[in-house]
């Protein structure tokens, strides 16, 4: 019980460094090791990495917030967005099968780290 429990706490300890490092969301992190390390189902695991994420965003957005680092036109508007696109979200995970979103998941990963490598 007590492995469990630091092994969660290390993944948590490693989604956090991520996102505070590249703002990348620890989605990233969380989903992959919520399926292979904890054994849970994709859309369960996606489900609680968003609510375990939350705290990694107050705490990284207070930081940030506190080093000015913020615009806040582009965030608001972002944000508004957001709400709207993660009530979207949520209900197309109903939806749509693991398979289907694991491969969705693998598209976009290569197309943000293509552009992030490429420019």
């Amino acid at each position: 019980m007590r492995e469990k429990l630091k092994e969660k706490f290390i993944v948590g300890l490693i989604a956090g460094i991520i996102s505070g490092l590249f703002s990348a969301g620890g989605g990233m992190i969380l989903v992959p090791a919520f399926i292979h390390i904890f054994g849970l189902k994709d859309n369960k695991a996606r489900a609680t990495s968003v609510f375990a994420i939350l705290p990694l965003v107050i705490v990284s957005g207070i930081f940030y917030y506190k080093n000015n680092f913020i615009d806040w036109n582009v965030g608001i508007k972002c944000a508004l967005g957001g709400i709207i696109g993660g009530i979207i979200g949520a209900k197309l995970l109903k939806k749509i099968s693991n398979k289907t979103l694991r491969i969705l998941f693998l598209i976009f990963l290569i197309y943000v780290s293509a552009k992030m490598t490429i420019g």
